[in-house]
């Protein structure tokens, strides 16, 4: 049992610290408004971007572990915003915000206690519920680490 809960707090900390690199919520939170529609030369996607696709998968894979209807977007348009840049002065907080909520969603599938992390998601075609926790750790990773590149070549650093 220590180990199931030694797990499950480790999880939690790789979903939320910034352990081994900046936490999400700062690099996120601060991240400068006049960079968040920007691109710099050679780079496939803008801050923006970047954020929106990692809400979504993040979301995506919330759903699909927890809710058997859940249909998941189309792949890979349905994936990435339209545009370049937030379409309002409100978005890129309101992406964050929702971002977090989901965040704590995985959180909390990881806490519960009564959720076996190494049984079979029983809609899945074989994944886990310890596997979807580290694909979405995973993801957000790699993806933070892009809005981070992106930030510091849009601010000559």
């Amino acid at each position: 049992m220590d180990d199931l809960r030694s797990l499950r707090k480790h999880l939690i900390n790789l979903l939320t610290k910034g352990e081994a690199h900046i936490d999400l919520r700062t690099a996120l939170e601060k991240f400068p408004a006049k960079l968040r529609g920007s691109k710099p030369k050679g780079s496939p996607h803008t801050p923006w971007q970047l954020l929106e696709h990692m809400r979504i998968a993040q979301w995506d894979i919330l759903q699909f572990s927890l809710d058997p209807k859940h249909v998941s977007p189309k792949w890979p348009e349905e994936y990435w915003p339209d545009g370049a840049a937030p379409p309002t002065k409100t978005a890129w907080q309101t992406s964050v915000r929702k971002f977090f909520v989901d965040l704590d969603g995985v959180c909390r599938m990881v806490r519960n206690p009564k959720r076996d992390l190494y049984a079979r998601i029983p809609h899945g075609s074989g994944q886990t519920y310890l596997r979807e926790a580290l694909l979405v750790a995973d993801h957000n990773a790699y993806h933070l680490g892009e809005i981070i590149m992106v930030r510091r070549i849009l601010e000559g650093k």
